[in-house]
């Protein structure tokens, strides 16, 4: 693993100056807006690291000496007074301190990770889709490139911690007076800090804007699925590392298909007369128009499958298929010659007509319209 300085490209003895330049340097490298991608994202955090512990006088000189930025080693540390308990516990539990301290608190700060809602179409979810949208987030300070400052300035070391980042005072208990230790007011626990705050992001190191990128959305999507871009969320404080940005996709409704897993399923409507005697039809599809063939004799209800014209599979090879499903339509209103007509067909197929209804001998055609839809 290397050293907090062979990532920054700095040698032992760089001056805090050096570490700020080379910091600056990789940033702009590395940074998830201008670089895109896992690797660059991994480096710019790395380096970050590395430059929070460096840049700090208290942890670099506990880093130089023990090669951990936390100050342990296979040994054990800590007042013990033999009894089994630590009396530096006891101090923190009840007065929120007066132990030793870890440093000075970091600006530095990881974004926040950001979900945003994506529509697309039903079209979109079976082949797949390059989605642009707009994100409205926190992105780097290009004034003063993460450091808070303004241009030509830098932080100072806090007058009344000393930058320490916390403060001592006595308090009377029933253990007698005890000095217990909190946070600096003064420096917010920082042990520095700006007297000359960027006028463009606040000394926040980041500013709110909106920006424009493009999401691979891959075929198989449905509602729910969320798309994780590393590195596409909000910025962090002091040009800290930034999150991830979270893409929930939205699978609009359409107005002839309907979704079932990776199956589309389809309504095709037909006269009476073209499901007794069979015809072919053609139906409008997501992959352009398809022959659809019916039988003499069709019924309502019967369901054709045309295979792979469904949704490709979001894991896995192929497609799903396409369910048309038929809808026979028997005429509502007759006029007098229609009427007739019918009567005849019925009488020479043997469904003789009766007060209205239909009163079959056989199993024919009228026998099964009767059966699933009632009076003529």
């Amino acid at each position: 693993m290397s050293s907090h300085y062979e990532t920054l490209g700095v040698s032992p003895d760089a001056s805090g100056e050096e570490i700020k330049k080379a910091y600056r340097k990789l940033a702009r490298q590395f940074h998830p807006d201008v670089n895109p991608g896992e690797e660059a994202s991994e480096r710019f955090k790395a380096v970050t690291h590395a430059y929070e512990v460096l840049s700090d006088p208290e942890k670099r000189r506990v880093y130089d000496a023990t090669g951990n930025e936390n100050g342990t080693d296979n040994g054990f540390s800590g007042a013990y007074n033999g009894a089994g308990f630590a009396f530096q516990d006891i101090f923190e539990t009840f007065f929120g301190g007066g132990g030793a301290q870890t440093g000075p608190a970091s600006r530095v700060r990881r974004g926040q990770d950001a979900l945003i809602a994506v529509r697309i179409e039903l079209k979109d979810a079976v082949f797949g889709v390059n989605k642009k949208i707009e994100v409205d987030t926190a992105v780097l300070c290009t004034r003063c490139e993460g450091s808070c400052c303004e241009p030509g300035t830098q932080p100072v070391r806090c007058s009344v911690c000393h930058g320490s980042g916390h403060v001592q005072r006595a308090v009377r208990s029933i253990l007698g007076q005890v000095m217990t230790t909190a946070t600096c007011p003064s420096c917010g626990g920082f042990g520095t800090e700006i007297p000359s705050p960027c006028n463009e992001c606040g000394g926040e190191g980041r500013v709110r804007s909106r920006r424009s990128l493009t999401v691979k959305i891959p075929a198989g999507v449905s509602t729910g699925t969320r798309i994780q871009l590393a590195g596409q969320g909000e910025a962090g404080t002091a040009g800290g590392p930034t999150g991830d940005l979270y893409v929930e996709i939205r699978v609009a409704t359409h107005t002839t298909f309907s979704r079932d897993g990776d199956n589309l399923h389809a309504t095709l409507s037909v006269p009476m007369t073209a499901a007794a005697l069979g015809t072919e039809l053609t139906l409008e599809t997501f992959d352009g128009e398809q022959t659809i063939t019916l039988h003499p004799g069709t019924q309502s209800g019967d369901v054709i499958t045309l295979q792979h014209l469904g949704v490709a599979r979001l894991r896995g090879a192929g497609r799903g298929d396409l369910l048309v499903h038929v809808n026979v339509e028997v005429p509502t209103k007759l006029d007098a010659e229609q009427e007739e007509l019918l009567r005849q067909l019925a009488k020479l197929r043997g469904e003789h007509v009766a007060e209205g209804k239909l009163v079959g001998t056989g199993g024919g055609m009228f026998a099964k319209l009767r059966d699933k839809f009632g009076n003529l």
